[in-house]
This record gives structure tokens, C-alpha cells and sequence, in this order.
């Protein structure tokens, strides 16, 4: 099949409730399922949020809206509410449609379908060009939708992200329903949209590039503090925060510890957007955490399993449970096509081979899996598995052939 450049016609977005009215009432004459895509400002924007959301249906058409400016989408979340929405990639978007009162009951995820289908490789462009035939352009995947007026073309590239989905959607339930695995599918599709957020890490400012290079409490503390002042301006006026000022500059200040306000602007490496305009609010967070009695730890103490590759030396037995349960994940994942880490999260395994439950049963490694999420399917399909594997490694190694005389 030759893949040719989807043509398009002029893109226009809805940003008023009176023509948002008409395109639901559009959208409710529809038929089948309906394609749904936001675009967010990730890198340029502080929050989450869908600046643009796409809506596609058969006999409908595409429907792009600008959800600033229309604010709650209730009326549309009743006309579609209990269809199917189909996705790519439903995880990315599933957040901040619900921000605007956007939320599926059943979803058909094609980039999670194009997974588990055995596809090499699942981007949206790559799928669509392999399954239907069409070249799709993804130039403006990383752009600024905040911008407005959005540019033609970009509206263009947002347009054809859902008005093939529907069409993608059908080929990858057809490669799943020959392959035995659409109800695999369905299972991860529902595990998809019942997941729960992250808890907000109360200890986000850790991840700070270059945090390690700051190795007394002191410098830890005012990085600290630059960081949280940062994350707070950020948050205020909606800017990605090493837009204005970049990690490297906070933990250069942290490290320097500059005696004065004027020290902290000549410092070098102290630069971004906001370094100089928010002189004022830098230099009182630095002070802060050069004064504060609350000094933070060096090191953290953890009680997550240590990475697996120090295993060897601190919990040998695990190791090998673990190497043992990997190459025979590794023979599944090439049995049924279906990529390792859709098998079982690779952090459930850890944990497993870490701390096996004792006895070592089907029965009891089933529960350990289900009470980490693992799904029906994937219960059935490693559970087994786990216990030959440990079974396999537990066993005392043999040097040559005892027997011989």
C-alpha cells in the first residue's frame, strides 16, 4: 500500500458556546465510535492543560475547540458520555480531558491495541502509515498550543490525528480479534482508565538536575528553596518553570552560596528569562535557605528495593530469581508477540523476586500479582511462570557430573 500525504481542507476552531452547541448537536447525529486527541503546551506551559481538544465522529465530521475560551464541556459529555472513545495513547490525555469534565466510560486506546497487536513500532504517524496507507506529517507535535491564533497547519495536524483514528481503531481490533487477544485488550483498556493519579511528591525538588553535585545540607536547602520559589512563580503565570529560570542556574547559586544580591547577578551561570527581572524573589529564597533551620538529609532514606543491578552483592537469591523469571519473560513476550513490559510492569516483578510470598504457590503468587494491579490475563499468563522460574533458580547449582567414579 502506497502511503500518500493526507490532504485537508481550511481548519477552522470553535471558541464560543454558541457554535459549541451546534457542534454537539452535530456530533450527537454521529454514528460509531467517537476519536478523541488533545493538545497541550508541555515545555512552554506550567499546568496540564488541553489548550486545543479534537473530536471526530462518522457522519459527523472533526470538530477542533479551544477550551479556555469554552471553559466546562458538559453538554458535550452528555451526548457522548457512553460511546466509546477511541484514543492513541489515552493515558497522556485522560487528565486533562477530565479537567474540563471529559469522561469516558469504555475507551479503545489504538497505540496500547498497536502494542499488544505485536507492532514494532506504534507511533500514531508510523501506525497509520503501516495499517491505512496515509502519511501523516507530525511536525507540530511539540509546539506551543497556548499560541493563538493556532497556525493553519497546525490545525491541519490536529484535524487528521483523530479523523483517522476510527478508521485505525477498526484495523487494530481486526489484528487483535485474529490474533485471540481482544479481550487482553479490553482488559488493558479498562486498567487504563481506572488508574489513579500519583500523589503529589512532597519531595518533587529532588529532582533537580544536578542535585548531586550539592553535597552538604546546607546548599541542599537552598536549592530547596530556589526550587520551591520557582515552582511557585511558575505555577502563578503558567510558564514552565526552567523556562524561567534553568536547573542548572539554581544549583549553580546553590553550590556558590553568593554573599549578596548583587553576587547572585553577576554569577555567571545564573541566567534564564526570569533571572534578572526576579532578582528580588531569587535572592530571598537563597537567603532563606542559607538561614533556615531546617536542613534537609544528604541522602534519603528509602524504603524501595535497590536497583536491580546491585542485587548480586546485596541479595544474591533475588538475583536469581530475577535473571531466571526475565528469560523466561523473555520467551513469552516472544511467544505471544506482546512486548515484555506489557506482560507485568517490570516494577511488580521486582518486588516480586525481591520478596517471593512464602510458601511459594500458584495461589500465592496470583494474590501477590493481583494486589499489584496485574490483570486477570496477565495473572493466567505469568503466574506459572514466577513459580518455575523461582523454583528453577532456588535450586543449588551442579559443577560437572557428581556420578562419575
Amino acid at each position: 500500500m502506497t502511503a500518500e500525504q493526507a490532504p485537508h481542507e481550511p481548519v477552522k476552531v470553535i471558541d464560543s458556546h454558541d457554535e459549541f452547541l451546534v457542534a454537539v448537536d452535530r456530533i450527537s447525529e454521529g454514528s460509531g465510535p467517537i476519536a478523541i486527541d488533545a493538545e497541550r503546551a508541555s515545555g512552554f506551559r506550567y499546568s496540564q492543560r488541553a489548550y486545543l481538544i479534537q473530536v471526530f465522529r462518522r457522519d459527523a465530521g472533526s470538530f477542533l475547540f479551544d477550551p479556555p475560551a469554552i471553559g466546562e464541556f458538559s453538554e458535550l459529555q452528555s451526548a457522548i458520555g457512553d460511546l466509546e472513545w477511541v484514543f492513541h495513547a489515552a493515558s497522556q490525555d485522560l487528565a486533562c480531558l477530565r479537567e474540563v469534565g471529559l469522561s469516558p466510560d469504555h475507551i479503545f486506546d489504538t497505540e496500547l491495541g498497536a502494542r499488544l497487536a505485536g507492532l514494532p513500532r506504534v507511533g500514531l504517524g508510523t501506525v497509520v502509515e503501516e495499517l491505512l496507507g496515509v502519511h501523516l506529517a507530525k511536525a507540530h507535535s511539540a509546539a506551543d498550543w497556548s499560541t493563538r491564533p493556532l497556525p493553519q497547519p497546525w490545525l491541519v495536524y490536529a484535524a487528521l490525528d483523530v479523523e483517522l483514528l476510527v478508521d485505525l481503531r477498526d484495523a487494530i481490533a481486526g489484528l487483535l480479534d485474529e490474533a485471540g487477544k481482544i479481550d487482553i485488550a479490553h482488559q488493558e483498556f479498562e486498567a487504563t482508565l481506572a488508574k489513579e493519579p500519583k500523589p503529589p511528591n512532597p519531595d518533587a525538588w529532588r529532582r533537580l538536575s544536578g542535585l548531586h553535585s550539592l553535597k552538604q545540607p546546607r546548599n541542599l536547602a537552598a536549592a530547596r528553596e530556589l526550587w520551591l520559589a520557582r515552582d511557585e512563580y511558575a505555577r502563578d503565570i503558567d510558564i514552565a518553570p526552567g523556562r524561567l529560570l534553568p536547573d542548572a542556574s539554581i544549583t549553580a547559586a546553590a553550590k556558590a552560596l553568593p554573599a549578596t544580591r548583587d553576587e547572585l547577578a553577576k554569577l555567571r551561570e545564573f541566567n534564564g528569562r526570569a533571572s534578572r527581572s526576579q532578582l528580588s524573589r531569587w535572592w530571598a529564597a537563597l537567603e532563606a535557605g542559607m538561614t533556615t533551620d531546617d536542613l534537609p538529609r544528604v541522602r534519603v532514606p528509602s524504603d524501595s528495593i535497590p536497583p536491580a543491578r546491585a542485587w548480586a552483592d546485596r541479595k544474591p537469591e533475588a538475583d536469581r530469581r530475577l535473571k531466571a523469571a526475565r528469560a523466561s519473560f523473555a520467551d513469552l513476550s516472544e511467544t505471544l508477540a506482546i512486548p515484555v513490559e506489557n506482560l507485568l510492569t517490570p516494577e511488580l516483578l521486582r518486588q516480586i523476586a525481591w520478596d517471593p510470598p512464602d510458601p511459594l504457590t500458584l495461589d500465592s503468587v496470583e494474590a501477590r500479582l493481583a494486589a499489584g494491579g496485574a490483570r486477570p490475563w496477565q495473572r493466567d499468563a505469568t503466574a506459572q511462570l514466577i513459580v518455575d522460574a523461582f523454583v528453577e533458580a532456588s535450586q543449588p547449582e551442579t559443577h560437572g557430573d557428581e556420578s562419575a567414579s
